[in-house]
């Protein structure tokens, strides 16, 4: 969950732009950090996100790959927060993100769920003809609760092929057979 909050942080550099989301962050959810003892907040629009692309190098593999990812979202929503002690937030504070994510447009690929270690994780892909155009991470523990909202295109083998580099893990895609 760290490793996203840094890369998130690593790409908009400094944000304090609004932009119109797909996926509309409740009022509630926004109210949390008024009981969090850390908060993370960024917001960053697509024009922000070219300007942030343009320090990143041309030259440079990963950056070159970094900014083709960037260069086309429309923007990037982190809220994070940590709380002192389990209990300070609820499950309809969640349900309220989730409750945004139906199908047709919007399908849960991944749903984690530990009662041992009281972590719940859901990944959501928002689908365009057959495109990726939008991800959510919803990410539950019982002192943190982050959200993530990339909003745009994403290419999964060009994220693939940053794995291992700035705190993302190494993931491999399979690539169809011929």
């Amino acid at each position: 969950m760290r490793n996203v909050v840094a890369l998130t942080a690593l790409l908009v550099l400094s944000a304090h732009a609004v932009h119109a989301q797909d996926v509309v962050i409740p009022r509630d959810i926004e109210n949390l950090s008024g009981k969090a003892v850390n908060t993370v907040n960024v917001t960053v629009d697509g024009a922000l996100l070219r300007l942030a692309g343009n320090f990143l190098s041309s030259t440079d593999p990963e950056q070159r790959i970094v900014k083709s990812l960037i260069d086309s979202l429309k923007g990037i929503y982190v809220r994070s927060f940590q709380f002192a002690g389990p209990g300070e937030y609820s499950e309809a504070d969640i349900e309220s993100l989730r409750s945004q994510l139906k199908v047709p447009l919007w399908s849960r690929v991944v749903g984690v769920r530990s009662s041992r270690g009281g972590e719940d994780v859901d990944v959501f892909l928002k689908m365009e003809k057959d495109k990726i155009a939008g991800l959510v991470v919803i990410a539950a523990q019982a002192t943190q609760l982050t959200f993530v909202n990339i909003v745009g295109p994403i290419d999964l083998e060009q994220l693939s092929r940053l794995g291992g580099q700035f705190g993302i893990p190494k993931l491999e895609v399979e690539r169809p057979r011929k």
